[in-house]
């Protein structure tokens, strides 16, 4: 007489076994929502980074474009103090007026590229690993302050 044992027969890794799902269920919707989760903060990652980058752009643009107007103003300032050692006339006056104006116009352009270098900086998901640490404490069943 040989006693044989028979295994259950396998089941789907979407199938629940008993009224409530049982441990190995519930095991596998843990695993799908914290894959899920995963995936929404790398988006959440990505979308911050591509902001932060949009941003950074548009400082290096002012900037480029601050460097690209500075040697006409100074060009024009040079060419005013020639204009006033050569010929005492208006000429100059208005040729010093250009000069600063476009000293004014880099000195502006050179603000904004600053603001905008300051508000995308750090080049860093901050939200991103934010959310990253509080899913994290929630998870170890502490309270996010």
């Amino acid at each position: 007489m040989t006693t044989e044992t028979t295994d259950p027969p396998e089941r789907p890794p979407g199938d629940v076994a008993g009224p409530a799902g049982g441990i190995r269920a519930s095991a596998t919707r843990i695993v799908l929502h914290l894959r899920t989760l995963a995936r929404l903060e790398q988006e959440l990652a990505r979308a911050e980074m591509a902001r932060k980058g949009k941003t950074a752009g548009a400082g290096a643009g002012s900037a480029a474009a601050a460097g690209a107007l500075l040697p006409y103003a100074i060009g024009f300032v040079l060419a005013a103090i020639a204009a006033a050692l050569a010929l005492v006339v208006d000429v100059w006056l208005a040729l010093l007026i250009v000069g600063i104006g476009l000293m004014v116009i880099v000195a502006i352009l050179a603000l904004v590229s600053r603001s905008l270098f300051r508000r995308a900086t750090p080049l860093t998901p901050t939200q991103a690993i934010d959310e990253a640490r509080r899913t994290r404490q929630v998870l170890r069943g502490g309270r996010v302050g």
